[in-house]
């Protein structure tokens, strides 16, 4: 039997799973339901029925001692518990989960916080990216990457200023069919069911969020239509921070001739290695893809830029390294066998932990080994803020209307918070969650 939250819902014949925790009294509440027919076309999505239509005439409705049954029917139950756990150690809202049988798309929200967005009178009450994988990967691991992510966009939103809470949608299904309206439909239904505004992020391409805007929910930004793809302004911000970072350590912002290890070159990595490059940096790069390395090469020829395997960029003798790739890539035997000085990047999640006590613990690790560390959302906030824009302001949003803002926060906050943790004797990472967590928790 395959170790899935859906498995009980496919088996079943239902749809839709709610795992619902609430912190403050570690209590856990679930619902399983049948909410649609098979037979629904998605294409027709706010045209002919809406987010609160009846969708089926045999509605089902499994309170929580039934559904826990379900998963023990299915020999799942230390598999759900296990998943509860990881909504308590994050101190997590809850997971939704949403099925379309016919294509075998399995949605999950992971709902981290809403507690800024809950009065901001829209729609969305949470904002966080949207990322697909594929059927075949781990569903455990792809959970709790997405609850990794949510719980960092709660904060990230409250670094940046925007009223949101935290969420992050991750979906197992084939590649995205851009052309295909049921498909595109499902999604945009169940997007509006998350009560998030969301954005491509890995495994989705970005002119998703348009093909879903133009026929479907404009609870979606980030596409090529709109205000351009979020990896610019984001890798912007994290080359200020770095900058603010050098010269908090080495007394000068400038990056010319310092050795720069970057990972991943996306649409975060390959520009902020272009902004390292045009200040005179040394680079060393890895991708897993030949082709994004090759064209950085071939596009800069005069510049220092050494190639190297995925597995070794961790360890290479630089005085910065900007992860902007997958999370989780920090683990405490990688600690000791870094040379860096800094590590600052765009990548989320850089640390491997799922709470903040296990980020604390191991940015401490990091500051006895005389690196300076500062957690991810505190200045990869480019990306949200371009996406705020575009929600808020559709087809006038504008870059220009929050570069001041990323330049502001990128800067001077990173400035204020190293200068802060160095009073106190604490670390970046413990200073940049202490000066927001009264917002998100209360």
């Amino acid at each position: 039997m395959e170790r899935s939250l859906f498995t009980p819902i496919i088996e079943e014949g239902l749809t839709t799973l709610k795992i619902n925790y609430d912190y403050k009294s570690d209590k856990s509440y679930l619902l399983a339901l049948k909410e649609w027919d098979d037979d629904i076309k998605w294409e027709d999505y706010n045209e002919k029925f809406y987010m609160e239509t009846i969708l089926t005439s045999n509605l089902i409705c499994l309170d929580d001692t039934k559904t826990r049954k379900l998963f023990e029917k299915y020999g799942l139950l230390d598999y759900l518990n296990s998943i509860i756990e990881l909504l308590r150690k994050g101190k997590h809202f809850g997971i939704d989960c949403f099925y379309f049988k016919k294509k075998d798309i399995r949605f999950i929200s992971n709902m981290h916080n809403n507690t800024l967005g809950i009065n901001n009178r829209r729609h969305a009450v949470r904002s966080g990216g949207i990322r697909r994988h594929d059927l075949d990967e781990d569903e455990y691991e792809i959970i709790i990457d997405g609850l990794n992510l949510a719980r960092g966009m709660s904060f990230k939103n409250a670094a940046a200023e925007i009223p949101y809470g935290g969420s992050k949608i991750v979906v197992q299904s084939a590649p995205v069919d851009l052309d295909d309206m049921e498909e595109l439909g499902f999604l945009a239904y169940a997007i509006d069911r998350s009560h998030s505004f969301t954005g491509p992020d890995m495994g989705y391409p970005p002119e998703l969020a348009d093909a879903i805007k133009e026929r479907f929910t404009l609870n979606i930004a980030g596409g090529i239509k709109g205000i351009g793809p979020t990896g610019t302004p984001t890798a912007y911000g994290v080359y200020l921070a770095v900058k603010e970072a050098s010269k908090f350590l080495f007394g000068t912002d400038s990056l010319k001739d310092k050795k720069i290890a970057v990972q991943g070159l996306g649409a975060v990595g390959f520009t902020l290695a272009e902004h390292y490059l045009k200040e005179g940096a040394y680079l060393f790069v890895a991708d897993i893809d030949d082709n994004v390395v090759k064209k950085l090469i071939d596009k800069y020829p005069n510049n220092q830029i050494k190639p190297v395997k995925s597995d070794e960029i961790f360890f290479v003798d630089a005085d910065i390294f900007s992860p902007c790739a997958i999370g989780g890539i920090i683990t405490e035997d990688r600690i000791p066998k870094m040379k860096f000085k800094i590590i600052m990047g765009g990548a989320n999640n850089q640390l491997r932990a799922s709470s903040q006590e296990e980020e604390y613990r191991l940015a401490k690790i990091l500051d006895k080994h005389g690196i300076l560390f500062q957690v991810a959302w505190w200045h990869n906030v480019g990306g949200v803020l371009a996406g705020w824009e575009e929600y808020e302001n559709q087809e006038n949003a504008s870059l220009s209307h929050i570069i001041p803002k990323i330049e502001r926060i990128c800067t001077i906050k990173t400035r204020e918070n190293l200068k802060r943790a160095k009073d106190k004797n604490i670390t970046p990472t413990e200073s940049a969650y202490k000066s927001v967590e009264e917002l998100i928790y209360r």
